[in-house]
């Protein structure tokens, strides 16, 4: 037999695996595809998970990895809702979680609504409004804390040209009154684009012919605004809020960069509470019933709110 015959000849073992494959179903071959991602999914964030609760009733101690563990039931639990400082970091959280989603959703609905607009130069302003999203957070972090600076920074001149304050008398991220003020700034230039461009995506969605009809019937711009507009790209704008309001729950590096949750403990977000909890003070059980605590908030809020996105889409 020549050799180009024997180069096609399957051999014994691949004809059985072939018939073994061709042996199962459609859906027996998609898990088969599946399942080894499922696994790793199952190893990288399950069992941390489970590992987290476990420790979270338990005094257990990283740095003391030698030290007998004890079991203590809910006193983590009891000990963290029960602190004030958790407290103030919780409103400290919630004050930038409010600000930064009630400027970026109107900052960029206003972006979106704008650029919607066709004119001249309309792509190159689009591109330039993007690019501040396209930046690292350290990166951005480093930016406005030169920005910010007393002596050099160039934002603290443009607010003493408006107000006639000596810029080296105060510092944006130095004052206790000022420093989430300037976090908030800085998120709201950071991320304003990314919000802008799912509410334009909503904007074009609407079909020109609902706008056409509201022309027939004479409806004026104000009002096919308010009833064919803010209707229609409200699913969008609720999207970019829960997208906003999980990632800005867990904020970290950019805090960490402006201002490392000072002055005092002005802007510690529960991120840095929480960090500080673990690895300064070595606290493992006590920091894992705080992340659980925080796993649950999260958890259950945007439960609740996809709920009520879905029955806005359903409208």
């Amino acid at each position: 037999m020549s050799d180009h015959h024997r180069s096609h000849r399957p051999e014994p073992g691949s004809t059985a695996l072939v018939h073994r494959v061709k042996g199962l179903s459609d859906r027996a071959i998609a898990w088969l595809f599946i399942l080894p991602t499922i696994v790793i999914l199952l190893a990288i964030n399950i069992f941390p998970l489970i590992w987290t609760i476990y420790l979270s009733f338990t005094n257990y101690r990283v740095n003391r990895p030698n030290k007998a563990v004890d079991f203590v039931g809910l006193r983590n639990y009891e000990r963290i809702l029960s602190d004030t400082d958790i407290w103030i970091t919780m409103q400290a959280t919630a004050h930038f979680l409010f600000w930064t989603i009630f400027f970026q959703v109107l900052i960029g609905f206003a972006l979106a609504y704008l650029i919607n607009k066709k004119f001249k130069g309309n792509d190159l302003l689009t591109t330039i409004i993007v690019l501040p999203m396209m930046l690292s957070p350290a990166v951005v972090g480093n930016f406005w804390t030169f920005l910010y600076q007393p002596q050099i920074g160039l934002f603290n001149y443009v607010v003493s040209f408006f107000s006639g304050v000596d810029p080296s008398q105060f510092s944006m991220i130095g004052d206790v009154v000022l420093a989430p003020w300037a976090i908030v700034i800085v998120d709201t230039w950071m991320w304003t684009p990314f919000v802008m461009l799912i509410c334009l995506a909503g904007l074009r969605s609407i079909p020109d012919s609902i706008y056409e009809a509201a022309e027939c019937d004479r409806a004026s711009k104000w009002r096919q605004f308010w009833t064919i507009t803010i209707p229609m790209v409200l699913p969008f704008l609720m999207l970019a809020v829960l997208f906003r309001g999980i990632e800005n729950f867990k904020m970290f590096d950019l805090v960490v960069q402006l201002t490392g949750g000072g002055p005092g403990s002005t802007t510690e977000l529960t991120s840095i509470n929480l960090k500080r909890e673990a690895f300064e003070k070595w606290r493992t059980g006590y920091a894992s019933a705080y992340a659980v605590i925080l796993f649950v908030t999260v958890f259950g809020l945007a439960s609740i709110y996809v709920k009520a996105l879905n029955r806005v889409k359903d409208r």
